[in-house]
């Protein structure tokens, strides 16, 4: 404004000083020094920790946050940061600015960690500074650890987890819900046994956490029990060993079911003839022939129990022969679906008979003709279910299709790695609970299987890149866009600290 009314204007400048003590000219401050001669004159350090002794449990990887509290943290992690930063004393006197790790050694059991600080010192000057503290790891194992390392048997709490089923593809995928929401960090001890698993804690609150988080994602019934271990009658302490007994509803998906009279009326006179199509805390019911679903919660299940009529391990493979839309697409329940009167025929008769079988199924949306696809034999079945006998009047189909089957195009890829791979548990396996080793790998390999051809399935799990796969041209023309796969995008890169960690990686392929 001044330059435009033709005013003359006088420029302002910021004056210097000398330094007192050095005599060199310098911004003035309330102190009259510059910055080297105040720092000579005034250690804002002073009176603050540069060594400090932390103390690490080398079993679980905690570190003692006095008096009695264990912090679970990674190298150069913001937990760990954070820890360090609060075991210092006085550092309330000064203004912390910046705190990073420098780097040291793995081995060295040394932890550097740079801290910037600010202070007010003579006359309001505020003087900024840097300084390294030493954290010094002195090993010592917890309470817990020391327990277990005394005597690996002294547990406190044990869950037992059974399913009474012929497989282990209920326990396949709990293993993978439990590792990547971390539901068995805090057990001591984990043991297959036959027709299920054994966690082992250390405290009694960790396994009610455990169940309660079973119960989250399975349709469970639970007791607990409690066995007195000692008693102090001068003190009225009394030690307990928990038992929390968990069974898993015998219901897995793909099985086909028929439900009970009163069960069925319940459910809006569904049925009876259902499939499982999905189990987390309560089971989803699909009628093939109506598309109607319908959901039974732990409760309900439990109140009128009932067995499968059918399981996964009495699939039998069909070819279509021809398949013709009787409705369009229905979206049930976050799934399509499209009803339709198929054609088929076992693939078994091929050059013993001519047996065709005409049946309504709800894979039209799938099915083609000259695809296979694995379904229930209710033609050759024996019908020996109590349960059938209670619906008078009950005609039952020829054959049930459950889903679509890729078998023949998986045979070119028999041998050849995955591009992804899984973490498991570091198990222990009873003797009782080995079991057949061709049987399992058969299960794993089924359960596998599924992960690729079930986009729900992987929707909670961890699926982790494969380093040892190498993708060719050749393979990806031949196998074709029809045989299901994981997209790279939902693998997760496989992270190892160490060469020692990255060899203790318990992965399947």
């Amino acid at each position: 404004m001044a330059e435009e009314a033709g005013m003359f204007m006088v420029t302002q400048t910021i004056g210097s000083v000398l330094c007192c003590k050095c005599g060199i000219p310098m911004a003035p401050n309330s102190a009259n020094m510059c910055v080297k001669c105040l720092r000579s004159e005034v250690d804002i350090t002073e009176g603050l920790q540069k060594n400090v002794i932390i103390i690490h449990c080398p079993e679980c990887d905690t570190y003692l946050q006095p008096p009695r509290t264990w912090v679970k943290a990674q190298l150069e992690s913001k937990e760990l940061l954070t820890f360090c930063v609060k075991r210092l004393k006085n550092l309330n006197k000064v203004r912390l600015v910046n705190a990073e790790f420098i780097w040291t050694e793995p081995h060295s059991k040394r932890i550097k960690v740079k801290l910037k600080i600010q202070k007010e010192v003579l006359n309001g000057a505020i003087l900024e500074q840097s300084y390294v503290v030493e954290f010094v790891q002195q090993e010592n194992m917890c309470e817990s650890c020391s327990r277990v390392q005394a005597n690996p048997d002294q547990w406190v709490a044990a869950v037992q987890l059974r399913q009474h089923v012929s497989h282990r593809r209920t326990f396949f995928y709990l293993e993978q819900l439990i590792l990547k929401h971390g539901a068995a960090a805090a057990a001591i001890k984990i043991k297959q046994m036959d027709q299920g698993i054994d966690f082992f804690f250390s405290n009694r609150s960790h396994a009610v956490k455990f169940g309660e988080f079973i119960g989250k994602v399975a349709p469970v019934k639970s007791r607990h029990d409690k066995q007195l271990v000692s008693h102090d009658s001068k003190s009225n302490n009394y030690n307990y060993k928990y038992t929390f007994s968990v069974e898993i509803c015998p219901i897995c998906r793909e099985d086909l079911i028929c439900l009970p009279p009163k069960v069925a009326a319940s459910l809006g006179n569904l049925g009876p003839l259902v499939i499982c199509t999905k189990v987390t805390s309560s089971i989803a019911l699909l009628d093939p022939f109506t598309l109607r679903l319908c959901f039974l919660d732990a409760d309900q299940y439990w109140r009128a129990s009932f067995k499968s009529l059918l399981t996964s391990r009495q699939l039998v493979e069909y070819i279509v022969l021809d398949v013709e839309i009787v409705s369009s697409e229905v979206n049930v329940g976050g799934s399509k679906y499209v009803l339709a009167d198929a054609q088929v025929a076992r693939v078994s008769d091929f050059g013993k008979n001519d047996t065709i079988f005409s049946i309504r199924t709800h894979l039209g949306h799938l099915l083609s003709p000259g695809d296979y696809a694995l379904g229930y034999d209710l033609y050759g079945a024996n019908g020996n279910d109590s349960e059938l006998e209670k619906h008078k009047g009950l005609i039952l189909p020829d054959a049930i299709l459950i889903k679509k089957s890729y078998e023949e195009k998986r045979q070119k890829k028999r041998g050849k790695p995955r591009a992804w791979k899984l973490k498991s548990l570091d198990m222990e396996v009873d003797d009782r609970g080995r079991g057949d080793p061709e049987k399992m790998n058969s299960e794993y390999e089924q359960f596998l299987k599924d992960l690729e051809e079930n986009p729900d399935m992987r929707f909670n799990i961890s699926l982790y890149r494969n380093r040892e796969y190498q993708p060719s041209e050749m393979t990806s023309v031949a196998d074709g866009d029809d045989l299901p796969s994981i997209p790279v995008e939902e693998l997760l890169a496989d992270l190892a600290l160490s060469e020692e960690e990255d060899e203790g990686d318990d992965m399947r392929e």
